[in-house]
């Protein structure tokens, strides 16, 4: 429990930045909740429509809101320039601000519509005028009720801003996503604790405000909206305090640790160059080459099988070198992106299976996997079902299996290990293959292309000599082995357990670096 609160203290540039963004959705929903209420009130037409409309938001699981925001400001960033980010603050701000319209919604119209007839024909009978009648009789009565629809929303909010790490922007979610791929429990759970602290905290000031509200205490209501707005002014101030007017160079990663570690890698020797450094990790394959290519990151590492299928949709094989130079050329010709080069290393898919299991079965390739499949569960990440390279290999070898599951990609080798997947969609470069002694089954058909890892660098950077100059000792640098080593560090249970930093520097040692 020691290191938890060691790992605390080191969260404020992310709490700083959770808040912000929690309290600008919050406050934008409320922009929107109260005028919609009103207008509600006064229609009931109007009233299940939007209160459908917001229902339906609610049906829609977080990541994937926050996620279809990334490639509708895609789309919106043709008609209104590069300016517009598709990464980070704004779809975030976006969806979360969506997430929390219901109970602010709903608990405003209800308000509306329970109040006191005697009192608004009073109102009437003195003359007021419709505005007058909003802002000196309804408004108050109703005021507490909107509150506790906004504390709801806080809540909610809170928690599903940990979510907005998948779209790059950071967040309490950081640590938590960081800490599931690496194992790290200390870093989920100080996650989890500065997350719940915040909402928990939010919440009762909140509530302090609600029954300032409810007993007419201008002390309590104006109390309680002080200390929320100073909270707020806080993390604005930290974050303003953290930052250089300059962008930083923004190093982007995806949702497994030996993209956690080459982040790290490419980040020291930047910040060695005399760069600040940020990181955005745990994106997607898709959003990741996205953000390079509009440079809303700077720099990624990706793989020459990835977007030879997903993105170039090639399904033939022509070798490792004809690739990596059709590649190179589409990636400079259709999206200004410049691959400087491949790490050294190759991080291909391959099919495992524990070596009892294998044995047992009789299988050695995915030929006799083939035979035995409709009787076994496979495990892939969550991505893997999905991707051109699975169809390439279920229709090569006609793979048939009796159930599919999803695992993030740390637990796939856990779901192995305890039998609820009998053959996984491992990666070649994990160290966890040969740790564990697994099987990986061979491909006699060449249905899975190579995986070379390349150094890619956004249209922004890619002109910055100092940046090429301080990346080009990577290439080639990192042998299969080197990184499966540092990779284990990360992932293995107990004694000699490393961060993806602590790899990275034990990496770049072996690497002569």
């Amino acid at each position: 429990m020691q290191e938890i609160w060691e790992i605390l203290p080191g969260l404020g540039d992310k709490l700083a930045a959770h808040v912000v963004l929690a309290a600008s959705a919050i406050g934008l929903a409320i922009l929107v909740a109260l005028p919609l209420a009103v207008w509600a009130s006064r229609s009931a037409l109007v009233a299940r429509l939007v209160l459908s409309l917001a229902s339906l938001v609610q049906t829609i699981p977080a990541l994937a809101l926050l996620a279809l925001f990334f490639p509708l400001l895609l789309s919106l960033r043709a008609v209104f320039g590069e300016g517009l980010p598709t990464l980070g603050f704004l779809p975030a701000l976006m969806a979360l601000t969506l997430y929390a319209l219901l109970p602010i919604l709903r608990n405003a119209v209800t308000a509306q519509a329970n109040l006191d007839p005697g009192v608004l024909e009073a109102a009437d009978g003195v003359g007021m005028t419709r505005w007058q009648k909003l802002a000196l009789v309804e408004a108050p009565l109703s005021a507490p009720f909107i509150m506790a629809g906004i504390r709801t929303a806080s809540v909610w909010t809170i928690g599903a801003a940990t979510l907005a790490t998948t779209i790059g922007q950071p967040s309490l979610g950081d640590p938590i996503f960081a800490g599931l791929q690496t194992q790290n429990w200390a870093l989920v759970l100080a996650g989890c604790l500065a997350s719940a602290g915040l909402a928990l905290a939010a919440d009762n000031l909140l509530w302090v405000i609600e029954v300032g509200l409810a007993r007419r205490s201008r002390r309590m209501t104006s109390g309680g909206i002080a200390v929320v707005g100073l909270g707020i002014l806080a993390a604005l101030w930290a974050q303003g305090a953290g930052s250089s007017g300059e962008r930083p160079v923004i190093i982007a990663a995806k949702s497994f640790s030996e993209q956690y570690v080459l982040a790290q890698l490419i980040g020291r020797r930047l910040e060695a160059a005399g760069y600040a450094v940020e990181y955005r990790d745990g994106l997607g394959s898709a959003v990741l080459h996205s953000a390079v290519a509009s440079s809303s990151v700077d720099i990624s590492v990706d793989y020459t099988g990835t977007i030879w299928t997903n993105y170039l949709k090639r399904t033939d094989n022509p070798g490792r070198e004809a690739m990596y130079t059709t590649i190179r050329e589409w990636e400079a010709r259709e999206n200004g992106v410049t691959v400087l080069g491949r790490l050294g290393f190759e991080n291909a898919y391959a099919f495992a299976m524990r070596a009892d299991r294998a044995r047992a079965l009789g299988v050695t390739s995915l030929t006799d996997l083939a035979r035995v499949a409709p009787h076994l569960t496979v495990g892939g990440d969550p991505e893997f079902f999905e991707r051109p390279e699975w169809i390439a290999v279920r229709d090569a070898y006609g793979l048939s299996f009796g159930k599919s599951r999803n695992f993030a990609p740390t637990f796939m080798y856990n779901a192995l290990q305890s039998g609820e997947a009998d053959v996984i969609s491992a990666y070649t470069s994990d160290g966890r293959i040969a740790a564990d002694r697994l099987v990986v089954l061979a491909d006699p058909k060449g249905a899975l292309p190579s995986y070379d890892a390349l150094l890619m660098l956004s249209p922004r950077i890619a002109k910055d000599k100092r940046v090429r100059a301080a990346l080009e000792p990577l290439l080639g640098a990192i042998s299969v082995e080197a990184m499966r080593e540092a990779n284990y560090a990360v992932d293995r249970k107990g004694e000699g357990k490393l961060s993806p930093r602590q790899a990275a520097e034990v990496l770049a040692r072996t690497a002569g670096l």
